[in-house]
């Protein structure tokens, strides 16, 4: 299974997987006015990957499959205070 990779001029480390190059029909309009035009990363073969570097292969493929594309957000960042308050409030 092969898809095209794109980035997001944007939205930093946000990626977006679409079935066919530039081939963006099944992407919903909204979703391509935030992510801005979207720049060309590479194009992947699935079928041949154990994994991949920040998504769930098996997530991928199935919203390839199901909805003809597949966005890729940058992971939430954390909060290091909130983590100290709450380990604070555990203490006392």
């Amino acid at each position: 299974m092969l898809c095209t990779v794109y980035k997001s001029p944007r939205k930093e480390q946000t990626y977006l997987y679409v079935e066919r190059r530039d081939d963006f029909s099944a992407v919903p309009e909204a979703l391509l006015k935030s992510f801005g035009t979207p720049q060309l990363v590479t194009v992947i073969n699935l079928a041949s990957r154990q994994h991949l570097a920040l998504a769930d292969l098996a997530k991928v493929k199935q919203q390839l499959k199901d909805q003809g594309f597949y966005l890729q957000v940058p992971p939430p960042v954390e909060n290091l205070l909130a983590e100290h308050k709450a380990q604070q409030l555990k203490q006392n």
